[in-house]
């Protein structure tokens, strides 16, 4: 990021105090200022000093510990953040900002804030159901302020059900995606599809590819950081769920195809980064083969092509494709593009070590109808992905 941002964690006083500490440490490492307003109630769970070690700043944890600065003090936190996060979020203080009131230092520091405001709700599961903790919540999404629902599971109290705080993971992932300084695509629908495919050839045994996952994970995020609404259509992949994508598991070609198709009418762009299987068994064997003495020849025969299929029926979308190249890159990947009817093509060399398949980084030339190849040096995928919807929108 450009310029260093500034967020301002609120502390309410339940079991999952601890949990935010985590949050911070994530904020910090991506050298995010961090200040911290805690209520009393929150500082009995957990020491104030952890949070101020943490965040390299003084905490805030009591209204009138210093009665001449606290005015100064509020206000001047409210005006610095770029954002705002509760976490944990409890049914008090969710009721109190529902309702106006203003009686410790982190609710009058909300109200006086112009910075988005995302709480992170975590209680019993009885109470979080209550529709007065319901009501509050949808009056404050009204009012513009975001959340992030509870997971479901065992909690504290010994009760199952919704009320556990979100992932830290995924807490900081909506942080970050809401100070993302690029804000280009919203309401911008966009389908991208991650990951191999698998061919099976009996109930044990399949034919895939290295394919990681990793490239489209990172353009579903970029997507997502820029506002847009995004589908991800992924193969079998080790990578997490990204937070805020609509995410669709699939395995063989035939069921990406489906939820592709699905998918496509509505998309603006689409971006088909899997690794699509070409091939597939011509014959299924419905019980494991057996090992024996003799050859096992395995007869192969062509799969769907998902990507010529789109580019067929092409209407307004701007279609996308990848191509993963052992020689020849640049021609291949041109005729990749003309053949099947592609705005863009991303284009790479996967016998380099250091950028080739299940690695952090990537370098491509990415090729288009209408301008010269534009080579990218070596860098991160998320870059990358930046790199290319940058290109698009300059376009659209």
């Amino acid at each position: 990021m450009e310029n260093k941002k500034t967020v301002v964690i609120g502390v309410s006083g339940g079991i999952a105090v601890y949990k935010a500490l985590d949050v911070i440490s994530r904020l910090r490492k991506e050298n995010i200022e961090v200040h911290v307003i805690m209520t009393k109630a929150a500082a009995e769970f957990v020491n104030p000093i952890s949070f101020q070690s943490l965040s390299q700043n003084m905490v805030i944890h009591d209204m009138f510990e210093e009665p001449k600065a606290w005015e100064i003090q509020h206000i001047s936190l409210a005006k610095k953040a770029d954002l705002f996060a509760i976490i944990p979020a409890t049914a008090n203080v969710i009721g109190k900002v529902a309702n106006g009131i203003a009686d410790d230092m982190l609710t009058t520091t909300i109200m006086a804030t112009k910075a988005p405001v995302i709480f992170a709700p975590a209680m019993n599961v009885n109470m979080y159901k209550n529709r007065i903790v319901q009501d509050n919540i949808q009056k404050l999404r009204d009012f513009g302020y975001e959340f992030i629902s509870p997971a479901a599971g065992r909690l504290a109290c010994g009760d199952i059900g919704e009320g556990k705080l979100a992932q830290t993971e995924d807490i900081f992932e909506m942080i970050m995606s809401n100070l993302y300084p690029l804000k280009d695509m919203k309401g911008t629908k966009v389908l991208v599809t991650a990951g191999p495919t698998i061919a099976p050839i009996d109930p044990v045994r399949f034919i895939t590819n290295r394919s990681s996952g990793k490239m489209g994970y990172a353009i579903a995020k970029e997507a997502r950081d820029r506002g847009a609404i995004v589908t991800l259509i992924s193969g079998p992949s080790n990578e997490k769920a990204p937070y805020g994508v609509s995410l669709i598991n699939v395995n063989t070609n035939e069921e990406m195809r489906a939820a592709v198709l699905n998918n496509y009418e509505d998309s603006d762009i689409v971006i088909k980064s899997a690794a699509v299987a070409d091939y597939k068994p011509k014959l299924y064997c419905s019980s494991k083969i057996k090992k024996s003495e003799n050859e096992f020849n395995l007869e192969l025969v062509r799969d769907n092509d998902i990507l010529k299929e789109l580019g067929l029926h092409k209407k307004k979308q701007i279609l996308v494709g990848f191509a993963a190249e052992s020689n020849d890159l640049l021609q291949n990947a041109k005729g990749k593009l003309l053949k099947k009817n592609l705005d863009y093509i991303v284009a790479n060399d996967i016998t380099k070590s250091d950028t080739g398949f299940g690695t952090e980084d990537n370098k491509v030339i990415i090729l288009s109808r209408d301008s010269n190849p534009i080579a990218l040096d070596k860098m991160s995928k998320k870059q990358v992905a930046r790199e290319l919807f940058n290109l698009i929108n300059k376009k659209r």
